[in-house]
């Protein structure tokens, strides 16, 4: 079933190839979304895709080399919106 996945980063979390990894990670699973830095320092990470995929996708993104780098994890799952096909990071 597809579904969508709007998730916050936090933690020391910019500046260490946090978008880059995802991208690279994303890139393994049938998912599309985005990937940016916030002002206030969180990393946001919206994904779209079979919930499967999506949960493959954040457990290996979270057990990562970034793994000491994040402190907490939000998350909300949410209705698709088919807006994304590939996955991409916001400059």
């Amino acid at each position: 079933m597809k579904k969508r996945l709007k998730t916050s980063f936090y933690g020391h979390v910019q500046g260490v190839g946090f978008r880059a990894t995802a991208w690279s990670i994303a890139q393994r699973y049938n998912v599309g979304g985005v990937v940016r830095n916030l002002k206030d320092g969180r990393v946001e990470l919206i994904v779209e895709g079979e919930e499967q995929a999506i949960k493959d996708f954040i457990r290996e993104l979270t057990h990562s080399h970034l793994k000491s780098c994040i402190t907490h994890v939000e998350w909300l799952w949410e209705k698709p919106e088919d807006k994304y096909i590939h996955f991409s990071i916001v400059r």
